[in-house]
């Protein structure tokens, strides 16, 4: 793998006056060398959330255990994978499992889940309720990305607003064509992730994602109905840091997992989320057997 190492000793500062050259397709047993070891290790990690109090907190406590991190900030998911799958990183954190099982479909790549972090349940608004009383009859704006709908659509499963009909393909994405209108109580509308926040300001109801609620000013407190996030129906969206399918046993990496479950990030990640967060601690395998499921479907 691609990570780059620094000795902590006098003679590692002379042979870096030669230039070290970073490791690639390491055996495992050369894979990682810990601070205990006299080594720091610098690990370059892609990100579209390095400006959340979560990742100063993370940054500096992976200091703490003689890990650096090269956080690399993208403005938009699309090019996180690649640049992972490219080698541009060692490792991501910005995604759901479902989302990554997306990437490797198109994309044709084996991209793998090294550990979880947590799940922010999905939740549906609507401006000046308070509740689900009165709702019967109303179109809700929905997400129309294929990472969120089927996620927006089971929360109105879940509200028993929506019944899905006998023939759905996948349950754990369905779309709008699967919703049996006539034992509904409601509607949806699909529409760009970004517009759902002009929908609740408008008046209607609408599910929108904590990145959205975040940059509309909406406070999370205000959901009338959230999905379960230890539901069957919400495994897919647990959020994980994702690895080359050769890097996932890495030390340092299934360090940096262990070092974002600490309190002390959870702390600052809820204070990020607004205290929406819910930490995830699932085993690897279960993780990737959650992938391989929706990859195979």
């Amino acid at each position: 793998m691609r990570i780059k190492r620094t000795l902590a000793t006098v003679a590692a500062a002379a042979l870096a006056t030669t230039g070290l050259v970073a490791c690639s397709n390491e055996s495992e047993d050369n894979a990682t060398t810990t601070a205990a070891e006299g080594e720091n290790t610098t690990i370059k990690i892609g990100t579209t959330e390095a400006d959340q109090e979560a990742w100063t907190v993370f940054k500096d406590l992976a200091a703490d255990n003689g890990i650096e991190l090269d956080i690399v900030q993208f403005s938009d998911y699309s090019p996180v994978n690649e640049a992972l799958a490219q080698g541009e990183l060692d490792v991501n954190k910005f995604q759901h499992i479902k989302y990554l099982a997306e990437y490797n479909q198109s994309a044709g790549k084996d991209l793998r889940v090294v550990g979880s972090t947590e799940i922010v349940p999905l939740a549906l608004f609507w401006k000046d309720h308070d509740s689900l009383d009165g709702i019967e009859g109303e179109s809700v704006a929905i997400p129309n990305d294929p990472s969120n709908q089927g996620r927006a659509i089971n929360v109105l499963v879940q509200a028993g607003l929506l019944t899905l009909s006998d023939n759905v393909a996948d349950e754990l994405a369905p779309t709008p064509s699967d919703i049996d209108k006539d034992a509904s109580k409601v509607t949806v509308t699909p529409v760009d992730a970004s517009q759902t926040p002009n929908a609740y300001n408008e008046g209607r109801p609408a599910i929108i994602n904590n990145t959205w609620l975040d940059r509309a000013g909406i406070e999370p407190g205000l959901a009338v109905f959230e999905d379960d996030p230890n539901s069957e129906e919400a495994e897919p969206y647990i959020n994980v840091f994702a690895a080359r399918s050769e890097d996932i046993d890495d030390e340092t990496l299934n360090k940096l997992v262990e070092l974002w479950q600490t309190p002390e990030v959870e702390e600052a990640v809820a204070k990020d989320s607004k205290g929406t967060s819910v930490p995830v601690y699932r085993d690897k395998s279960e993780l990737n057997d959650i992938l391989d499921r929706l990859q195979d479907k």
